[in-house]
């Protein structure tokens, strides 16, 4: 039996974390599902030029796709801590931190607090 290589199973679980966020705020269609797939493709490269990069795979992708999501569709995930017509510029969406680090997770800079991790945001969303 073949053994799934270190790389393989962070890609495979950083998919699986963002679909399931993805899911979760009901924004998993095909497009969507494609900027996850582009940005899997992207890190794999870049995971294969710096193997000790294995472990931020995750946050990466997730940052990938909300950057993605900005350019085509607007913000993503938008808080759900601080609801609509918060804050003096209306709704605003999480950042994932650590930037670069391990145990990725969705926070809302604005209330300072940590929301989700990532892959978890149907527990907070209602999914």
């Amino acid at each position: 039996m073949d053994t799934i290589s270190p790389l393989e199973q962070a890609l495979h679980a950083a998919r699986a974390l963002v679909l399931a966020d993805l899911k979760a705020i009901g924004v998993a269609d095909a497009d969507v599902v494609s900027l996850v797939e582009d940005a899997i493709t992207s890190r794999r490269w870049w995971v294969e030029q710096w193997p000790e990069g294995v472990a931020y795979v995750s946050g990466l992708v997730a940052q990938d796709v909300k950057d993605g999501l900005l350019e085509r569709y607007g913000r993503w995930p938008l808080c759900m801590v601080c609801g609509p017509g918060s804050g003096s510029e209306g709704p605003h969406a999480l950042d994932i931190e650590p930037e670069l680090g391990e145990d990725p997770h969705w926070v809302c800079a604005e209330a300072g607090v940590v929301v989700a991790r990532l892959g978890a945001l149907g527990t907070v969303a209602g999914g």
